[in-house]
């Protein structure tokens, strides 16, 4: 067989799997959204049966003999260009997919989907003793993935790898103790300010139908098209790409809490947007698939922060807000921007501010560090979160549902996702500053309602490359920069500094 003759079944190949894990991830969707109470039992076989499926076609040994065929080749010459990194990234996935036994992959996912069912009914309860069987199967099994998979500094780093190619633990903690040396004085310095806003204008009464039309009005002005996409409710937002012309984003609503449904639907926005554009000609590929957690997550907090909680952004967006919610009739531009940027140390990550939020993602990072390895057991994990919180928000969780089960990240066997979060604020703010160097004034084109112009920046910066480019090495493409806190940093320092 030529090496062309055998890159071809390689990207027939790929796209045939893409199929079936876009078909698993429907399934996903479908028991977070709608699902009956009594289809979960079902739902679980289901979702074991594609795993296995999926994992039988990603450790076929044809993969690695048609593989070698075309490594080498003149095929592969550019480093960059489309066959290559095709091939760099299905030999990765193929050596981590064939170290993997079926056996441990099918525990791994039946325990991860009966995980989430039973998240989503003992969270709401407070139920800690039923859940927590749960989540020492699922520590159990990630501990025995590890292993598996193999790593050269600690177990954890293997399980990063499935959502940041080329990040190891001691990296990040390395970078994270930096930043927290420059959040906690800052968080203080804030803390003590006699200028902090008044959020009461966040906290009266927003019907839930006009939420949903506010947020999807936006959506639309941002670039979502609804044509090819979904608004929907879940226990957690979240967002999950099915193709090309599939994308679903969910929220979750509070009729006396704005904030909370409004900018869940900005972050996921900005998730889906990333995945509507990545090149559709080259879907089912690694080219054609997003690099990392990482930089999907420096999608979703530039379009839910650095751009939805600026004041050019509500300076076009307030007068229809207040049209939508005449409750707000009597609050100003100024409070109302000051509100949706308040610094306060709460208990619930998805709603943390700005400054606060990485102190969250900092404290999940520590325990499911140490809970992959084996420094930490399931049993002993509340009493370790309310010491992190304690730490680093001086705050005690006065239940479980908003202390150690209100993530479903762990519930779901997501260990490893956490650090992505901050990665992404870092991501995020030294993009932001690149466009708006290349682009000009952009808080006058967003004032102006005109977001066109940072789509098509992203698009053409990031969004076109798929897994062109490993994570930072996409950083430093776009910007001609190593990655650098400093950007997210001084960010900060300039907006909450102006606010208080």
């Amino acid at each position: 067989m030529s090496p062309e003759d055998a890159y071809a079944w390689l990207v027939q190949d790929s796209r045939q799997t893409a199929h079936l894990k876009a078909l698993s991830r429907l399934l996903a969707w479908d028991q977070r959204t709608c699902l009956p109470p009594k289809g979960h039992a079902f739902r679980h076989e289901q979702r074991v049966f594609l795993a296995r499926l999926i994992h039988q076609r990603q450790t076929d040994p044809a993969i690695g003999e048609h593989l070698a065929r075309v490594e080498g080749s003149s095929l592969a010459a550019e480093p960059e260009g489309e066959v290559a990194v095709n091939l760099r990234e299905w030999r990765r996935a193929y050596e981590r997919a064939v170290r993997i036994p079926e056996k441990l992959l099918v525990a791994l996912t039946q325990a991860a989907s009966e995980g989430e069912s039973v998240w989503e009914v003992s969270r709401p309860a407070d139920d800690w003793k039923s859940f927590r069987p749960y989540l020492s199967r699922l520590v159990a099994l990630q501990r025995e993935k590890a292993a598996a998979l193999g790593f050269a500094g600690e177990p954890y780093d293997a399980l990063l790898e499935d959502y940041e190619p080329g990040e190891t633990a001691t990296a990040l903690a390395t970078l994270f103790q930096s930043l927290r040396q420059s959040l906690v004085p800052l968080l203080e310095r804030l803390s003590a300010s006699l200028r902090g806003p008044d959020v009461s204008g966040l906290r009266r009464h927003f019907p839930r139908q006009a939420q949903e039309n506010l947020a999807r009005t936006v959506a639309v002005r941002l670039g979502f098209d609804f044509g090819v996409g979904r608004l929907d409710t879940s226990a957690h937002p979240f967002a999950t790409g099915l193709g090309p012309t599939d994308v679903r984003i969910t929220t979750r609503y509070d009729e006396h809490h704005f904030d909370k449904a409004f900018f869940g639907v900005l972050h996921e926005v900005g998730h889906a947007l990333y995945e509507l554009g990545l090149p559709a000609e080259h879907w089912g590929t690694p080219r054609g698939t997003a690099v990392s957690l990482g930089i999907h997550e420096s999608q979703s907090r530039l379009w839910e922060n650095l751009v939805g909680r600026s004041l050019a952004f509500w300076r076009h967006f307030y007068p229809l807000t207040q049209n939508t919610f005449p409750t707000l009739a009597e609050v100003g531009l100024k409070d109302f921007y000051r509100a949706v940027n308040a610094v306060q140390p709460g208990l619930i990550r998805t709603e943390a501010d700005e400054v606060t939020y990485n102190l969250h993602i900092m404290i999940r990072f520590d325990l499911e560090r140490d809970l992959v390895n084996g420094r930490l057991e399931v049993e002993d994990l509340p009493g370790s979160w309310e010491e992190g919180m304690q730490k680093y928000l001086g705050l005690t969780p006065p239940d479980y549902r908003r202390g150690v089960m209100q993530d479903v990240h762990w519930a779901a066997g997501l260990f490893g996702y956490f650090p992505t979060y901050t990665l992404g604020n870092l991501y995020a703010a030294q993009f932001f500053a690149q466009a708006q160097e290349e682009l000009g004034n952009l808080d006058e084109q967003m004032a102006g309602g005109d977001f066109a112009p940072l789509l098509a920046w992203l698009r053409n910066n990031i969004h076109r490359h798929g897994s062109r480019f490993r994570p930072r090495q996409l950083v430093a493409q776009v910007t001609g920069q190593e990655l650098q806190a400093g950007y997210f940093l001084n960010y900060l320092e300039t907006k909450f500094g102006g606010l208080y």
